[in-house]
């Protein structure tokens, strides 16, 4: 099997197809491009996510912190707090557990969550550290968001810019390698988009002005999780892809790597329909967001327009980071 996700269709055959909600106070189980648990408590619901990192090896207690973050604000409710689980080599540095587990507490106090918990072992099962963090968040029953709430007639929203996250990893991953064939300034300003890869932000103003969905996009890109909001929603999707915001620094390096920037992991980024898109990018570009209106919610298809080409939009398959790792290993 490809590294990375399981594609969608074997998850949903051989996975998700197992289970069988069985409990009332669950609104939202197993299900594809839902990527949080809903559970009601009367006019409230508590929402769960999970969720490790296994593409860095840098940065790794900020970045697991964030995308959990990420999936709990994209339900429109407010984090609350993590659990942490940390998988430790033998061969692993008490100094280097430390610098992790201090990124992780930074990260958690900049967003106003509590560490809750979690577990620590020591294991030959892996080769470097591994974490993987569950996120909790409380908010109201009819402020929570779906990814599947998607409406014929929707515009379809793209916050921040296409590869965000995995420009910062190829950054920090590959520097030396990168050194060679670029600019220091381009290298050091990939390095640190890494800053903006929280979207609970972009969350709460989206939620105030009035979505229909949100999903933030994380392994399989822009396009990945575009098609997953479609999916989820069970509509159809029509994207013109000249109109999804890339940067310089993006396109230079998965240039080198020979990746599609539009299918690299980009958390920082949320994919968000909504009634009148133009006001919300609008709104959101007030709060200092970087929004543009992308697409619309259709009936059916699933359509990926580029140079006036028509091509069809397929489902999410292993992260184009995973190439880039590849081609660095046989150089």
């Amino acid at each position: 099997m490809d590294i990375g996700k399981l594609p969608n269709d074997v998850l949903k055959e051989n996975i998700l197809n197992r289970f069988e909600i069985k409990n009332r106070e669950v609104l939202v189980g197993p299900s594809l491009g839902e990527d949080c648990a809903a559970i009601s408590f009367g006019d409230d619901v508590c929402v769960l996510t999970t969720d490790p990192i296994t593409a860095a090896t840098k940065n790794i207690g900020e970045l697991a912190v964030n995308i959990n973050l990420n999936d709990i604000a994209s339900s429109g409710t407010k984090p609350l707090g993590v659990l942490v689980t940390m998988l430790i080599p033998p061969t692993e540095s008490i100094d280097n557990i430390k610098r992790i587990v201090e990124e992780i507490n930074e990260t958690c106090i900049r967003h106003g969550v509590d560490v809750l918990g979690g577990h620590t072992e020591v294991t030959d099962a892996v080769n470097r550290i591994i974490i993987s963090v569950t996120a909790i968040g409380k908010g109201k029953k009819d402020k929570f968001v779906k990814t599947g709430g998607a409406e014929v007639g929707d515009d379809v929203v793209l916050t921040g810019y296409a590869g965000l996250e995995g420009t910062s990893i190829l950054a920090h991953e590959y520097e030396k390698y990168l050194k060679n064939k670029l600019d220091g300034d381009i290298i050091e300003g990939a390095k640190k988009l890494l800053k903006d890869i929280s979207v609970v932000k972009v969350a709460e103003v989206a939620v105030e002005y009035g979505v229909t969905a949100m999903h933030d996009v994380t392994e399989g890109g822009v396009l990945g999780a575009i098609w997953e909001i479609a999916e989820a929603s069970n509509k159809g999707i029509y994207i013109i892809k000249e109109n999804i915001p890339i940067l310089e620094e993006t396109k230079k390096i998965c240039e080198i790597f020979n990746i599609d920037p539009y299918r690299l992991i980009s958390s920082g980024s949320m994919v968000i329909t909504c009634k009148d898109g133009v006001g919300l990018c609008t709104k959101l570009k007030e709060n200092g967001i970087n929004a543009e209106v992308v697409g619309k919610i259709i009936e059916y298809d699933r359509i990926l327009e580029s140079n006036n080409i028509i091509e069809k939009l397929t489902q999410p398959y292993s992260d184009e980071i995973y190439k880039a790792s590849v081609k660095e290993d046989n150089i």
